[in-house]
């Protein structure tokens, strides 16, 4: 036997050694990232979610170990990257910051350099190289995980600022409209309304404090008072979404009651629902004891549900709450259901785009996981409902940039999971997956299966 015969018998070794160890080591890697006090998004994951592309990723690895051709390992190589940015997309989609998803890297490289440390101590005899060969690559490994999944996370942060910068592009186009009526319809006025925002608030008061007006003043009003309107929540969104982006949030958590919570959130906005001419349904149980940031769940229901109701021309908006039927006694699910027109192929909607992605990703995962024999790692596909809506026209789409970005932002902060679920011509589902505790200090390292008992039971505090 050749030195070379010799070197490929013992990497062969080597990447069986890994295969057997494989369940083990996974272990490991989760009993290593509980343990990071900067670890929180895990929390709500079960083992097959948590596990996501890794073990095709650890199939490319042992598979370049055992490479006889460069061709074979060039192979291998492209495999190991398509799982890392695909790992990359699932732990954006799951509410990780970019930050938590490279130090999780960063325990996986520690476990498998530990194996393989290990596996060179219990066998003294593997000749160098083939070591050294194993090391390099993992080494490779390892930087291609980290390399890909920052890269999808820029590519997504990318499509975020893409949404945004189209809603202010339409924005900015609604306001030149606004001052291009104004200058028409008011030009006789005594109030120079060319100025801030602020002046046309002024000037909307003073049309509205004078004499009785004609339709086309009364007209002129009411488009000022809507200007000012929507401009100001587009401010007040932008503030917000601004101070997320900056870590300005924090978290505080207490328990409440989501039941009632959603509650407030429907009727809050029945008289827009109304005005719309739609149905807005709340359907869930009547209690549902959890623990979180009860102001920031408010928000997250309360723009998706007004995101919704924008979107949809006729029928209704369902609004449905509930433990993860796969995982009730560590997370709850929120879903928000209309009869809007879906996402249309083609559509400016970036952030939706890749929402949409990579939860199509993520449950074709955890269905290959459950035919694998592991246990459930997915709630079942989002339900839609059937459009009553007719195809929106390119030229007036429904703004997704800013409150998306926000309902993303506030999910990351809060550990929860975002979906999107869409069709052309069968509606749109958005669902959030909720921790139904906040992580604990220190860590724990239960795999987040079902059969856990339901949190305590505590007050629910008011908004």
């Amino acid at each position: 036997m050749t030195a070379g015969e010799s070197a490929r018998e013992q990497r062969d070794a080597v990447a069986a050694h890994l295969a057997a160890s494989r369940d083990a080591l996974l272990q490991r890697w989760r009993q290593a990232t509980d343990a990071d006090p900067e670890l929180t998004s895990a929390s709500a994951l079960s083992r097959a979610q948590f596990f996501d592309h890794i073990p095709e990723v650890l199939d490319a690895f042992e598979r370049m170990l055992r490479a006889r051709f460069s061709e074979e390992r060039a192979e291998a190589a492209e495999d190991q990257r398509e799982g890392a940015a695909g790992h990359g997309m699932h732990r954006w989609q799951q509410g990780y910051r970019q930050r938590e998803a490279m130090r999780e890297w960063r325990h996986l490289h520690l476990c498998l350099v530990d194996e393989l440390e290990a596996y060179s101590l219990a066998h003294p005899r593997t000749a160098p190289e083939a070591m050294a060969d194993a090391r390099r690559a993992l080494a490779e490994l390892c930087s291609d995980g980290v390399c890909e999944s920052a890269d999808q996370y820029q590519q997504l942060q990318r499509s975020e600022a893409a949404g945004r910068v189209r809603e202010l592009m339409q924005a900015l186009e609604a306001l030149e409209a606004l001052e291009a009526r104004r200058a028409e319809s008011l030009r006789k006025a005594t109030h120079d309304l060319r100025g801030s925002l602020g002046e046309v608030e002024n000037a909307t008061v003073a049309l509205d404090d004078g004499a009785a007006a004609d339709d086309a003043r009364a007209q002129s009003l009411a488009t000022l008072h809507r200007g000012v309107v929507s401009m100001t929540a587009l401010l007040n969104d932008l503030i917000s979404l601004a101070r997320l982006e900056a870590g300005h949030e924090r978290r505080v958590d207490g328990p409440f009651d989501a039941a009632v919570l959603l509650g407030e959130v429907c009727m809050s906005l029945q008289p827009l629902a109304a005005e719309r001419g739609l149905a807005l349904v709340a359907d869930g149980p009547a209690a549902l004891a959890v623990e979180g940031d009860r102001f920031k769940t408010y928000r997250i229901a309360q723009n998706l549900v007004v995101h919704a109701l924008k979107s949809t021309e006729r029928g209704r908006v369902k609004v449905t709450w509930e433990p993860d039927p796969s995982d009730p006694g560590w997370r709850w699910l929120l879903s928000v259901q209309d009869t809007g027109p879906g996402l249309q192929a083609g559509a400016s909607a970036p952030l939706a785009r890749a929402l949409k992605a990579a939860t199509d990703d993520a449950q074709a995962v955890g269905e290959q996981a459950e035919a694998d024999g592991a246990p459930s790692a997915e709630a079942e596909p989002a339900p839609l409902l059937s459009s009553q809506s007719g195809r929106r026209a390119q030229d007036e789409p429904v703004g997704e940039g800013i409150g998306l970005a926000i309902v993303k932002r506030l999910c990351e902060l809060l550990d929860a999971s975002l979906e999107l679920h869409t069709e052309a011509g069968k509606g749109t589902t958005f669902r959030v997956l909720f921790p139904r505790q906040p992580p604990r200090s220190g860590g724990d390292s239960g795999w987040r299966d079902s059969g856990r008992g339901d949190p305590d039971q505590g007050d629910s505090d008011r908004l």
